[in-house]
């Protein structure tokens, strides 16, 4: 994809595969092989080092509200299974289904290899389920992250609350 600006074309590459990442490449006259070699070159990059949704392994992740308080600052228990070899870290995620515009956040814990993010980990900046009325749907969203901060397994559950 690209423009032609008199003897100029601009080229596109890249951001079909990776949002992130965009080369412009100026074609002059009588380069335009070299040039199409280069943008075509990028395009492979491109697809090589984006990682697919698809290929990002599945994590079991599981948790209760039993003892939690009502608007409490302090997250319950998660349980993680089937964490990749490599995994440093975990990012958590809370988001309440039934009012999505509701900030819950989260927060980013060590991986100690047990599997278990304690009750109150998350600290800086959750806010936990708090309902105006009736009972509302959660969802916590475990992302595991290499040592390079890519993520390498995700998963989720949801709860009611209460």
């Amino acid at each position: 994809m690209g423009f032609d600006a008199g003897n100029t074309m601009i080229a596109f590459c890249g951001p079909f595969f990776d949002q992130r990442r965009l080369e412009l490449i100026t074609i002059q006259e009588g380069d335009m092989k070299r040039s199409l070699c280069i943008c075509l070159l990028l395009l492979l990059v491109g697809c090589a080092t984006t990682q697919n949704q698809a290929d990002i392994p599945e994590l079991g992740v599981t948790f209760t509200w039993k003892d939690t308080q009502r608007c409490s600052k302090i997250s319950p228990e998660i349980r993680i299974s089937a964490i990749p070899a490599g995994t440093q870290s975990f990012s958590v995620k809370l988001k309440d289904l039934d009012a999505p515009r509701w900030n819950h956040g989260g927060g980013a814990v060590a991986n100690d290899g047990s599997g278990i993010i304690p009750s109150g980990a998350l600290q800086k900046g959750y806010n936990g389920p708090c309902p105006p009325s009736g009972s509302h749907r959660y969802k916590f969203t475990v992302k595991a992250l290499g040592d390079d901060g890519r993520v390498v397994g995700t998963g989720s559950a949801i709860q009611n609350y209460p």
